[in-house]
């Protein structure tokens, strides 16, 4: 299976010279190549393979005055920008004709160098692990790298980013074999909330720590010192790296904090239940902002990849399923609550729940329900069949949601 581990970088002043002319290099072949294929579209005429854009766009255009510092940076950079292109079509393509699950993927759009994220990507013929512990990058040099843990093997891609506030990393991606963990009996439920962050199935409960709100009274301290800088100004352009920075911490803190809880809770349980959230429905309500600050989607793709490397069983519940709704006792459906009733009593059986602690047991006793009802298919199904559920791309955020009424289902369910 396929993981990214990033790294944080420290670039000397020419190495960031040369990182900056990359990123532009980069862009501007990347702009030049969607600007043929847009207006080919415009114009009817069929689609720009990227045989002719390679031409066109990067050998022909180094030997041209308006493009000639093209040549100043590693061709394979520039290959690696018309290759991302070519992918972000294809996830277009693919998400039109229904061949891609989750949200509708837009069609490519232009960069900027006022982005917050600028990128490049390099194959093995692009860089080198050196063995004083730097990296070899072509045409940059030998970069300073904080290694935080070491690789499991040699990686066979690297991406040089630089973030908002000025911060370098490099994200390798790495080719290595499942750490299967030891098998335990306890499995658990999850239902995510705003004022517990994450109440299981056996009565714990997981406090929200809202990294966001106990950071906003610096936060609109900073964005009024920007709104008061004159545009256009070098004192605007700190004070905007400022508030950057208190962004990045925040952020930084949260995924910190989700990797801690998301191990405990995948070592902790042979198969790991929750309840499928629409994040982005819940996202523009009047609960946005704790919404986002909970990070709910960032915690439950590092609960299934996490699943899949260490030979757990993770599933999702349908976002239909009224868990809150169903006593967990003796399976009567009581109707819908409002949010602000916490407890309530079983008008069948006479029990007292916990809100949130009988939710829980629901997306337990329902993924439980799922998975057995999977397991027949995966029982009877080809040798290969059971090697490709198990894989994970290496990707940052979530994978993409499932299809209504069907469990993402990882790892190994045999376990």
């Amino acid at each position: 299976m396929q993981l990214r581990y990033n790294y944080r970088a420290y670039p000397d002043a020419s190495q960031r010279r040369a990182l900056a002319s990359a990123f532009g290099c980069a862009r501007v072949v990347w702009n030049d190549c969607l600007r043929d294929r847009k207006e080919a579209h415009a114009a009817g005429l069929p689609y720009v393979k990227s045989a002719e854009l390679s031409r066109l766009r990067i050998t022909q255009a180094k030997r041209t005055a308006g493009r000639a510092w093209l040549a100043d940076v590693s061709a394979v950079v520039l290959q690696q920008s018309l290759r991302d292109l070519d992918t972000a079509y294809k996830n277009f393509f693919d998400s039109v004709k229904g061949k891609r699950q989750g949200r509708k993927a837009g069609p490519p759009r232009y960069k900027s160098k006022k982005d917050t994220r600028q990128s490049i990507r390099l194959n093995t013929n692009a860089f080198c692990l050196q063995g004083d512990g730097t990296v070899y990058v072509a045409k940059v040099g030998n970069l300073k790298v904080t290694w935080s843990r070491r690789l499991p093997a040699a990686p066979t891609s690297l991406t040089i980013t630089k973030d908002s506030c000025g911060r370098y990393f490099l994200s390798f991606v790495v080719d290595t074999e499942p750490d299967t963990l030891p098998g335990v009996e306890a499995e658990c439920g999850i239902d995510l909330g705003l004022s517990a962050f994450a109440v299981l199935s056996d009565g714990s409960k997981i406090v929200s720590p809202r990294f966001l709100r106990r950071a906003e009274k610096k936060l609109k301290r900073l964005q009024r010192e920007l709104s008061r800088k004159a545009k256009g100004s070098k004192n605007r352009a700190k004070a905007r790296i400022k508030v950057a920075r208190q962004h990045a911490k925040v952020a930084d803190r949260r995924r910190d904090w989700h990797h801690k809880a998301s191990t405990q809770i995948i070592r902790d349980n042979q198969a790991v239940y929750v309840e499928d959230l629409a994040v982005s429905g819940l996202g523009r309500t009047r609960l946005a902002k704790s919404v986002h600050d909970a990070g709910w989607s960032a915690f439950i793709g590092m609960l299934e990849y996490k699943a899949a490397l260490h030979g757990r069983v993770f599933a999702k519940v349908d976002r239909a399923f009224p868990s809150s709704q169903v006593c967990s006792a003796c399976g009567f459906r009581d109707g819908p609550k409002p949010l602000h009733v916490r407890e309530w009593t079983c008008g069948e059986c006479g029990t007292v729940h916990d809100r949130d602690h009988n939710a829980a047991r629901n997306v337990l006793f329902e993924g439980r329900r799922k998975v057995a009802a999977g397991r027949v298919e995966t029982l009877n199904a080809s040798w290969s069949a059971g090697k490709t559920r198990t894989k994970v791309p290496a990707q940052r955020g979530e994978a993409g949601s499932p299809r209504k009424g069907q469990p993402t289902q990882t790892g190994i369910p045999g376990l």
